[in-house]
């Protein structure tokens, strides 16, 4: 999949493109199937698909109060994009000038940018431009003027209800990973960098690589077994979600660290990605760091059935 910034990165030709367009926060199945539709328009018409997205949530900037935590990182965003097998994708840097931006004037710039758009693809209820102005009606008449076509989607339906980040953030805030993952499609995931802590696990025996999860959803508070992939190699390990109350100054801000089975090299500055297998226990407050040492030995020989 080709990184843009802006149209003319694809230098496409005279092919036409077919874009689907969303924040696509998850890549969930909804998601999942604008991005499908675009890609199937692509092989009928002989064009190139292009997932069109943005470098930060639209709220970071709208209503930065309101901003959601997010399902995902950045990285992992785009590459849920591209395993679905998406030509390319153009990534928008949404700032304040571009909220402003009137919907019509955003949809010309990327016909005008792409030269030739053959079709557009988003979710029913999308809204664009200024003060979500534009709605998928607006896109249609657009797309008569400009002469492309214009799928707008209804949302994917599970258990009775439309699929959506919301509902999937939720999930995942309440563990219910397995339903979180069904409306994703694939098994939930954190990612984070690897920075420095106090090396608190390291004294216990047990080392752990703490992740710089800011900005994302998690689940409740606890041990869970975990795969933790790091570039193409992947490692068993047992991750914890808290504030480590039996260390005597608790920690005020949430950790997620995870100890890597049979694994000893320094991690620091790399990007982990962790995907929660089974929750082993709630948090809890030992009366001395040997029986929270106890405890963990119990939890990794737990974890290493489970693997």
């Amino acid at each position: 999949m080709k990184l843009l910034h802006q149209p003319s990165d694809l230098a496409n030709g005279d092919r036409k493109v077919c874009l689907a367009i969303g924040m696509f926060d998850g890549v969930h199945l909804g998601h999942q199937q604008v991005l499908r539709q675009a890609i199937e328009d692509s092989h009928r018409s002989e064009s190139r698909s292009v997932a069109v997205t943005f470098d930060r949530h639209p709220a970071t900037v709208i209503a930065p109060n309101r901003t959601p935590t997010l399902l995902q990182t950045h990285a992992q965003r785009l590459r849920a994009i591209e395993s679905l097998g998406i030509d390319a994708a153009l990534l928008i840097e949404f700032d304040e000038a571009f909220s402003r931006k009137p919907g019509e004037e955003f949809v010309r710039e990327l016909a005008s940018g792409f030269r030739a758009i053959h079709s557009i693809c988003v979710g029913a209820s999308f809204a664009f431009g200024h003060k979500r102005e534009g709605n998928v009606e607006r896109l249609r008449a657009l797309g008569q003027a400009l002469g492309f076509h214009v799928h707008g989607l209804q949302a994917v339906s599970l258990n009775g209800q439309a699929v959506s980040s919301t509902r999937i953030r939720d999930a995942v805030r309440d563990g219910h990973l397995n339903a979180a993952g069904q409306m994703l499609g694939r098994t939930f995931a954190i990612e984070g960098t690897v920075v420095k802590g106090e090396r608190r696990g390291h004294e216990l025996g047990f080392p752990t690589a703490n992740l710089d999860t800011n900005g994302l959803v998690l689940p409740p508070n606890g041990v869970y077994a975990a795969h933790a992939q790091l570039g193409q190699a992947v490692h068993h390990a047992v991750l914890n979600i808290g504030l480590r109350p039996t260390l005597a100054k608790p920690e005020t801000t949430l950790q997620v660290e995870a100890h890597l089975l049979d694994f000893n090299d320094e991690l620091y500055g790399q990007v982990m990605e962790i995907e929660l297998v089974e929750r082993l226990r709630d948090e809890q407050r030992f009366n001395s760091t040997y029986e929270l040492a106890s405890q963990i030995s119990r939890d990794i020989e737990r974890a290493r059935t489970l693997f």
